[in-house]
């Protein structure tokens, strides 16, 4: 595959990310990013899909069947239709609040199967899962790679760079406290956990004992180093569960 396009850069064993296209959203450049797992079987489980190209479509076919098109949360779901449209036997997965969410904004897509607190009999034993649950406005499925120890995360920490974003942005992203290298979980979504931040701090307890070594976000930086820590950090230092530290 030449410049052109987007490559897959591998994380660890049969793990890997694609970034795509920045797209704008409520006019703030986001850049985007799918993470792609291979199954034993051969299946390939691609998270939060970006935009389908043939050149992609072609370079995941080299590592396995393109099968599971998972949206992660209510707003990351725009690509999956043109994947179905362009790839046969394959099973979009819906989060919680996303039929409705496509609806509202008019996107025609069929979901086959919902995400559910625990792994699909799918990939069970291979990725584990979780739904975040506790915001008023946003309901994210994190994910656990087990073989490379890899956490998956969409937008539950942002970890961006400045020099990425319109000026008139900065600001604003620095008081949502999204920028790298110390991203946290962006304001608004902390806020939205108001009254609800044992069902966040119960998640997060549950994501430190998977003792990920890389944690992947969809906007910006991941975080390789100190991966616990910083994961704690994101959270914005909210205390996990039976950890004193």
């Amino acid at each position: 595959m030449g410049n052109d396009g987007p490559l897959l850069t591998p994380l660890g064993e049969d793990i890997w990310i694609v970034d795509g296209p920045t797209i704008d959203f409520y006019r703030i450049p986001f850049p985007t990013r799918m993470t792609v797992i291979r199954l034993a079987n051969g299946d390939l489980f691609l998270h939060s899909p970006i935009a389908y190209t043939e050149a992609l479509a072609e370079e995941l076919k080299r590592l396995g069947t393109i099968r599971h098109l998972v949206s992660p949360n209510w707003i990351h779901y725009a690509y999956i239709a043109d994947w179905q449209r362009h790839c046969a036997d394959t099973i979009a997965w819906a989060s919680p609040g996303v039929r409705e969410r496509a609806q509202s904004r008019k996107v025609e897509i069929t979901f086959d199967r919902d995400l559910e607190d625990g792994p699909a009999t799918d990939w069970s034993g291979e990725i584990d899962q979780l739904i975040v649950r506790g915001s008023k406005v946003h309901t994210e499925v994190v994910f656990f790679h087990k073989k490379s120890h890899t956490l998956v995360l969409t937008d539950l920490i942002e970890n961006m760079h400045g020099k990425d974003l319109p000026l008139w942005i900065r600001p604003f992203a620095w008081v949502a406290g999204i920028l790298a290298p110390n991203g946290k979980m962006p304001l608004d979504i902390w806020m939205s956990f108001s009254g609800n931040r044992d069902k966040l701090r119960d998640a997060l307890t549950r994501m430190l004992d998977w003792q990920p070594n890389i944690v992947v976000l969809a906007h910006g930086d991941i975080l390789r180093e100190n991966a616990p820590q910083r994961l704690r950090e994101g959270f914005r230092r909210l205390r996990p569960c039976g950890h004193s530290h």
